[in-house]
């Protein structure tokens, strides 16, 4: 089914219609691809003024301000006209304010439209994500997932690129690959919509702590074991909510985690950076100017981690450092004192390490 449909959507006389919900960097990036690959694309934002520079100048100057846009992209500040004839619509509205535009956007939907978030975050009330949110509000049976190593910057400058679009339903995973796929940005389909979401939303808060790390002058080995540790620490999560651990292994686990650890250009890791050279958080959030979503990530995770039992050390950890002032080289020093526990629980078990090391003899492991 998954190849007839891409054969369709990719072989139609008529242009792809693409709808981009959000002005920020990564749905702007979003828009000017689509628009690359031959759709028809229309972009809603909420502020007039940036409307009329995309239409006119093809830039962002708020957040893309070095990078052109594709001259097809049509921005407005009309939901209602921007959706109306979308076959794809891609929702790139930050965490906060994600449900009130499904509230708006709602009843100018069709059922066949295809609903894609790309937001990296979650709702507190209730611990939802936002593919989660589309289907409440929308009863949508064509929902997907957007993610991946992403730096919108990047994609701007059109550098080769791959991400994943996530769904049970081969009708999204089709018409995505058909909207986005081209010479710089490859999109791989993936069918675990729920573990690629959350892959997305946590390895923002191991950015923060990278940022960290990297502020406080800690080497290479130092950020390899923090980010194959963080690695087994949101698959172990993610896997305790009834996500597939293999996930981890692709471009929304593991590929998305290296870049967002890696990358002075990821919000959350100059955050870190920032928190590591000794400044407040809100200090850093103000430096900072845009949303950064592992902010917020991090008080919900460890809340949901404490109410579930699952061991977090690192995100516990960042937690004390952000919100009750434990200096960050205190808390990295704390972290290597925890437990020596086995590598990948999925072959070896935490439980059966802790019973061997009854076993040893007192000391040093």
């Amino acid at each position: 089914m998954s190849e007839s449909y891409s054969q369709s959507a990719s072989r139609s006389s008529e242009p792809m219609r693409v709808a981009v919900l959000g002005g920020g960097s990564f749905g702007t990036a979003i828009a000017s691809i689509a628009a690359d690959n031959g759709a028809t694309v229309r972009q809603w934002l909420r502020d007039a003024a940036l409307v009329d520079q995309i239409n006119h100048e093809h830039r962002n100057g708020r957040y893309l301000p070095d990078y052109p846009i594709n001259p097809a992209v049509v921005a407005s500040t009309d939901l209602a006209a921007t959706v109306a004839e979308a076959m794809v619509v891609f929702i790139a509205i930050p965490s906060k304010a994600f449900r009130s535009v499904l509230e708006q956007a709602r009843e100018h939907l069709r059922p066949e439209q295809i609903l894609v978030t790309t937001t990296k975050g979650i709702q507190a009330e209730g611990f939802k994500l936002m593919s989660q949110l589309i289907e409440e509000e929308t009863g949508s049976s064509h929902i997907g997932v957007l993610s991946g190593p992403n730096l919108a910057a990047e994609i701007a400058q059109k550098q080769l690129t791959a991400t994943v679009i996530a769904s049970d339903d081969a009708v999204t995973r089709a018409y995505v690959q058909a909207a986005l796929g081209c010479g710089y940005f490859r999109v791989y389909a993936g069918n675990d919509r729920y573990g690629a979401e959350l892959g997305g939303s946590l390895k923002n808060i191991y950015a923060i702590a990278a940022g960290m790390a990297a502020a406080l002058g800690m080497g290479e080995n130092t950020r390899a074991m923090l980010m194959t540790r963080a690695l087994a620490e949101m698959s172990r999560f993610a896997v305790a909510l009834g996500a597939n651990p293999m996930t981890f292994l692709g471009l929304s686990g593991v590929g998305d985690l290296i870049v967002t650890c890696s990358s002075k250009l990821s919000r959350n890791y100059r955050v870190g950076y920032a928190l590591g050279e000794g400044a407040t958080l809100d200090e850093a959030i103000a430096a900072l100017g845009q949303v950064a979503e592992g902010v917020n990530t991090v008080k919900l995770v460890c809340a949901k981690a404490r109410e579930e039992g699952i061991y977090m050390p690192l995100a516990q950890g960042l937690h004390h450092v952000m919100f009750d002032g434990v200096p960050a080289r205190d808390m990295a020093r704390a972290l290597m004192e925890n437990e020596q526990s086995s590598d990948v629980e999925f072959m070896l078990s935490r439980e059966a390490v802790s019973q061997a090391h009854q076993l040893a003899p007192d000391g040093d492991a």
